[in-house]
């Protein structure tokens, strides 16, 4: 099972580093690394070309926002399986991916998630938040509830049979993806009860009450386009419950 590992970057000189490392170190093989790059007029393109061991591909140009530059390396990947990686995050630990095919390919999944550990800049060893996956099923959509995206691993196929993101999205194209794909409950897909990534806050779906606001209406537009039942009431309910994820950090 050969993995595709996509990262979506833009002068990411800062991090890029510590994400390139975090996949040359997987203990998993067979694995391809795709970069897409908007153009970055900082170091990043260099960092790439000396420290990317496991790339395979590597494109450097203009894009028409995150989700459309996430279409080009879904376009570009080869694998069986395709996970995304932010340019400021990192997997947990050398064997996250190792760990990722073996549960996929027993259990014959079309979709694998965990949860996400968030910590601030400059201090990647502190953990504020640990995003729970385990609340997400497919009859929960309507709330609000997804996987964390960045600890998501889905069959290439997917793509082919339901498309890709919708790149006139901002802030919740991945959520209208997983609602898309995961509304109709058909799919063979497994939490995986432990965190697979670290990611840094101050992304666009974590930068304060404005990026949060647009998030939910995102969100909400997503279910009405998918034909699932929400409401404001139904969405703002989640996050007293999100509000745990601040004192359940450790595995």
């Amino acid at each position: 099972m050969k993995i595709s590992v996509i990262t979506v970057c833009y002068n990411s000189a800062a991090t890029i580093s510590r994400t390139l490392r975090s996949v040359r170190e997987q203990s998993y093989w067979n694995i391809e690394h795709i970069i897409v790059d908007g153009g970055s007029t900082d170091n990043t393109l260099a960092l790439i070309a000396s420290e990317g061991g496991k790339m395979a591909k590597v494109v450097s140009e203009k894009d028409n926002g995150i989700y459309d530059a996430m279409n080009k390396g879904i376009k570009l990947a080869r694998g069986d399986v395709v996970g995304f990686l932010n340019s400021d995050d990192y997997y947990k630990g050398p064997g996250v991916l190792e760990k990722v095919a073996a549960v996929m390919q027993t259990e014959d999944l079309d979709a694998l998630y965990g949860d996400v550990e968030f910590f601030r800049s400059g201090r990647p060893d502190v953990i504020t938040r640990r995003y729970n996956s385990s609340r997400f099923s497919s009859d929960r959509l309507g709330w609000g509830w997804m996987p964390a995206h960045p600890a998501l691993f889905v069959r290439k196929t997917l793509f082919e049979q339901f498309g890709a993101f919708q790149a006139d999205y901002d802030v919740a194209g991945d959520f209208e993806f997983i609602a898309r794909v995961f509304k109709n409950n058909s799919l063979r897909y497994q939490y995986l009860p432990q965190s697979l990534v670290r990611m840094q806050l101050g992304g666009v779906s974590t930068s304060g009450w404005r990026a949060t606001l647009q998030l939910n209406r995102e969100m909400m537009r997503a279910c009405r386009n998918n034909s699932i039942n929400t409401n404001w009431i139904k969405m703002l309910l989640r996050y007293p419950l999100k509000a745990l994820e601040f004192f359940w950090i450790s595995d």
